[in-house]
């Protein structure tokens, strides 16, 4: 068993060695940067890191140090740093504190956990599951991440500046968003503590409250 264990050991430390220029900005062992800008790469599903790197290198999500850094890459490294950095489950800090009104917080709760059916909007735990924490294999967690951080990817996905797979159903459903869901979701989002159990989920919620549009980043 040790025999087995020491290559494994090595391929850690050598992958450790060889993205210490995405811990530069994303912290050490992708925990997540300083700013809040640099979000977590640690724990999150594999097939949802691997999506991101190609998105960045196909120009489907701008950012010109990313696209530089990744754009001489393989497809084989790509999915051996997502591999890595999935494997990487780090405890999260506890959350910033709540700073909106409660009407704010309660909405932003709602549309999380229930979504508004009076304008088919799903809620968010039918794809990022019911603890929040991703779903293998392919959609992230949302907890654990600034309030920012989250405003402004809602806010790419509905000017178009982030893009995924055809057909896009983030963007779909971020397009039906109003600027106050957007800000009662993050800051709900952003309030809460990450459970200790923080692994993606291995499938989605049983049963669809409302209809879920078609994921080409997430079949």
């Amino acid at each position: 068993m040790a025999a087995l264990a020491a290559p494994a050991a090595a391929q850690d430390k050598a992958m450790a060695e060889r993205t210490r220029a995405c811990t530069a900005c994303h912290g050490e062992q992708g925990r997540a940067g300083p700013d809040g800008y640099y979000p977590r790469l640690a724990g999150k599903p594999a097939g949802y890191l691997y999506n991101q790197l190609q998105n960045f290198q196909h120009r489907r999500r701008h950012y010109a140090p990313m696209a530089h850094l990744i754009a001489p890459l393989s497809d084989d490294y790509l999915r051996a740093m997502a591999d890595y950095f999935s494997e990487l489950h780090i405890p999260y800090p506890p959350p910033a504190a709540a700073t909106a009104s409660p009407d704010v917080m309660a909405r932003g709760k709602a549309l999380v956990l229930q979504g508004d059916a009076s304008r088919n909007i799903p809620a968010c735990v039918q794809c990022h599951g019911n603890a929040l924490t991703g779903v293998q294999p392919a959609a992230p967690g949302l907890l654990g991440l600034p309030r920012d951080y989250l405003n402004a990817q809602l806010g790419g996905w509905q000017t178009g500046q982030r893009k995924a797979h055809a057909p896009d159903c983030m963007a779909a459903i971020a397009k039906q968003l109003t600027d106050a869901d957007v800000n009662a979701a993050s800051q709900w989002l952003a309030a809460q503590p990450v459970p200790a159990d923080s692994r993606p989920a291995t499938r989605r919620p049983a049963v669809a409250a409302i209809a879920l549009p078609t994921c080409g980043s997430a079949p």
